[in-house]
This record gives C-alpha cells, sequence and structure tokens, in this order.
C-alpha cells in the first residue's frame, strides 16, 4: 500500500487531508473505495473537461484537490473543431491549420472574404486530450475510469456516486456530460453532419482558403444544408455534409449527399482514399439549458449553453468558458463561468431559427445576405457572440424586414404560450449516425 499523498488545502494540515481523502493515490488513481474528499471534481472528460484542465494548469492552480471522472481515456482524433479568433499563443501551437481566407458559395455566386484580422482555424482532438492529460498529471488530479451515476448536492457539497461503486465528496462539481435542455424548446433543430477526411493522388485542395458554407448542395424541404471543405495541404483535407434540420439521415444518406458533394468540386473518385470518417450531431434550439442545475454544480460544454443555437459552433465558448473558472478559482472565487452568450443573442437566435423552420426565409439566402451586407469580421464576431448592440443592429437590418417581423411576433407569442401552460420535456439529443468500415470513395456510390 502507497502512503497518502493527498494535498492540504490552504489552512489544513497534510494528516488531516489524507485522512478526509480516506483513498490511496498512485500515479493518479483512486486505489481504494473509501470516499474520496476533493475540492473540485469534473464530470465527463470531452472537449470541454480536456480545455478546463489546461486553462488550470495555464493559470498556475496547484492548491486544490482535483478529481476527473469519466468512463474513457480520451486519446487521438476523434472530433475537429472549427472556429475564427485573433492569432493565440495558447492555441497556435495545437492547430492543424488555419485560413485567412473563407469562401461562401450559393447557386448565384461564389465570395472570397478575407477575414483579416481574424482567421478560422481547425484544431483536432488529439492535441487537446494529450495536453489535456499532461496538464492532469502535473496538477495531480485523480482520474477515476468509471460514469459518474448519481450527483447530489446538498448546498454545502456534492456527492458523486460512479458506476463501479465508488463516491467522491466535492466542493463543487464541473460537469461536461452531454444532457438535454432543461424543457423543450419552440424550434428544435439539430446540426448533422458527416465528412471524409480525403487523401489525393494529385494537388485537388487549394490549402490557402477554407470552405465555410457552400449552399450549391441540394437543399432539404425543411432545413438547410451545406458543404464544407478545410484543406491541411494541395492533397488533404476535410469534406463534409452538413444539414440544419430537424432529423438525421440515414447511413448511406450521408454517403450519399458526399459523394454528390465531391462530384460537385470536380474531385476525381479513382484519385482519393477515405482516411477517416467523422460524425456528428449538435443541437440548434432556443431550448435553456439548465447551465447551473444546483448551488455547487456547473455544467460546461453543450450541456452549459455554449453551443450557439443558431450555427451550432461551441468551440470558443468552450475556450472562453475554462478560461474564466480557471481565473476564478486561481482568485480564490466560486468557478462559475458567465453565460455563454448574452441573452439578446439567444433571443435574436430564437427568432432566426424560427423563420428558417418555418419557411420565412431560406437558410442559403439568410446566410448570403449576412455576409453580403456586413464585413466578414462582424458576422463572425456576431456568431461568435462578441459583438455590441451596435453591430447586432446593422446584423439585424441585413435580414429581410417582413419574415423577421413575422417570426419575432410568432417567438413572442410561443413564449407567452409557454408560459401559461407546464413545460414539456426536451427530447434526448440523438446520437450520431456512424457508417460501417472504410472504403475507398468510388465504392460508396453503390
Amino acid at each position: 500500500m502507497v502512503a497518502c499523498q493527498a494535498r492540504a488545502a490552504p489552512g489544513r494540515k497534510a494528516g488531516a487531508a489524507c485522512a478526509a481523502a480516506g483513498a490511496v493515490w498512485q500515479r493518479g488513481a483512486v486505489t481504494d473505495s473509501a470516499p474520496l474528499d476533493v475540492d473540485l471534481a469534473l464530470l465527463g472528460g470531452g472537449g470541454a473537461a480536456s480545455l478546463l484542465l489546461a486553462a488550470l494548469d495555464r493559470h498556475g492552480v496547484r492548491d486544490l484537490r482535483i478529481a476527473v471522472v469519466d468512463p474513457v481515456r480520451r486519446r487521438g482524433q476523434d472530433r475537429t473543431w472549427a472556429f475564427w479568433g485573433d492569432p493565440s499563443a495558447d492555441l497556435d501551437p495545437l492547430l492543424s491549420a488555419s485560413w485567412r481566407q473563407v469562401e461562401v458559395a450559393t447557386p448565384a455566386r461564389r465570395r472570397v472574404l478575407d477575414l483579416t484580422p481574424l482567421r478560422y482555424a481547425m484544431l483536432r482532438s488529439g492535441p487537446v486530450y494529450d495536453r489535456a492529460a499532461e496538464a492532469e498529471r502535473r496538477l495531480d488530479a485523480i482520474r477515476i475510469v468509471a460514469p459518474a451515476e448519481a450527483v447530489t448536492d446538498d448546498g454545502a457539497r456534492v456527492v458523486v456516486r460512479t458506476g463501479d461503486g465508488r463516491v467522491v465528496r466535492a466542493g463543487w462539481v464541473l460537469d461536461s456530460r452531454p444532457r438535454p435542455p432543461a424543457r423543450a424548446g419552440r424550434t428544435i433543430w439539430l446540426q448533422h453532419f458527416r465528412g471524409w477526411w480525403l487523401e489525393s493522388d494529385r494537388p485537388a485542395f487549394d490549402p490557402r482558403r477554407a470552405v465555410l458554407m457552400d449552399f450549391r448542395t441540394p437543399q432539404p424541404a425543411r432545413g438547410v444544408s451545406f458543404g464544407y471543405v478545410l484543406p491541411v495541404s494541395d492533397r488533404y483535407a476535410l469534406v463534409e455534409y452538413t444539414e440544419f434540420s430537424p432529423g438525421l439521415l440515414t447511413d448511406a444518406g450521408y454517403d450519399r449527399a458526399l459523394v454528390d458533394y465531391r462530384d460537385l468540386l470536380g474531385l476525381d473518385p479513382a484519385g482519393l482514399r477515405v482516411r477517416e470518417v467523422e460524425n456528428g450531431v449538435i443541437p440548434m434550439t432556443d431550448a435553456p439549458f439548465a447551465a447551473r442545475p444546483s448551488a455547487r454544480v456547473v455544467r460546461l460544454g453543450t450541456a452549459g449553453g455554449a453551443t450557439r443555437p443558431s450555427t451550432g459552433f461551441t468551440f470558443s465558448a468552450m475556450y472562453r468558458q475554462a478560461d474564466q473558472v480557471a481565473r476564478a478559482l486561481a482568485a480564490g472565487q466560486p468557478p462559475v463561468p458567465k453565460p455563454a452568450y448574452p441573452a439578446r443573442h439567444r433571443w435574436m437566435d430564437a427568432v432566426a431559427l424560427r423563420a428558417l423552420d418555418r419557411g420565412g426565409v431560406g437558410g442559403p439566402e439568410f446566410f448570403d445576405r449576412l455576409f453580403d451586407r456586413n464585413p466578414p469580421e462582424r458576422v463572425l464576431r456576431f456568431l461568435d457572440g462578441v459583438t455590441t448592440p451596435a453591430e447586432e443592429i446593422a446584423i439585424m437590418n441585413s435580414t429581410r424586414l417582413l419574415p423577421m417581423i413575422a417570426a419575432t411576433a410568432g417567438d413572442a407569442a410561443h413564449r407567452v404560450r409557454d408560459r401559461l401552460r407546464p413545460a414539456r420535456p426536451a427530447p434526448a439529443i440523438p446520437a450520431a449516425v456512424v457508417g460501417g468500415p472504410l472504403r475507398p470513395v468510388s465504392d460508396a456510390e453503390t
């Protein structure tokens, strides 16, 4: 048996800390079933938790006892995040690629946008998980490889019971596990997608620019679709088909859409190989997510409202949340981040989603007008939730007036009805449709 190495919180003796923890520590893992007392428990180990661990390390948080509760150890490339912003000394070493120019295409035209001083960036999960693992080691965090199955907050501390029978008692819980909204929304859409990492025998992509939105894809009867190209080099790129709509496609439906988009791009299937496949589902809804379901439980990531309802973009808000929580803890303050987006942005998103869902405006037209009538930087900063009210008025003025007035009135009436009737439970967020083993691109057509 290894001697207890629990660190004492400020004002406590090390021996008392060990007795309170009641756990045997060895290389950051719990090896005894006695209850474990910690200052901070992280539930979930995906993107939000990984960014938080790195932020705690970056801000020099060293006097907290931390536990990470997650049923798997995250490694390798299981997802790709894309975001825009200024160059960052923190994230730049992790990026797979970034672009100062992006393309937005509709059936009528193709527009190349200069994002200066911003840039569009791609970050794969592997470097994020690696950095988090190193931060976890430096923080002396305890890793519990099990699901958190019950969370009880009595206002003074939180008791977490894991799937393998262990008990963690925490001062605060930061929960990034997927959770449905607190109640059903007025509009319930999904951003769902499949992407192929394509390798070409010959130069086939322009690494100087990304394709942000290509609306030349066939549009669904209810929803929006577009293609997406993130080139790492002239021979390697992520090519993706995305829909904003109420329901998912079939496995064959996603492959068919990608084959069609490949052909639209003029790519020769004989010279292409699918090296990886990515699938995903992200909620797009005006339903509220309970960012703080109890006194000492704080949710992060999508469950904490980090996903922008009108676009599905999440990474920038997750990064802000992680930084705010780490700064607060470093200053001895409660680990509660600001709302991911201002209330006025959530209202504008609700109106935009309603207009798109009810057919008042078409998706290609809506986004085309935004980029046509505003500087690209303003549009991207708006989608990121960091614009000023004056900039937002300019954004709203670039949309079609009558459909948006109708959507605003409909949203207001729906809010009144919501107050007068019992809240409806939110539907569960469906899992992504995952296909079979990799196969040559040309075979995906049959």
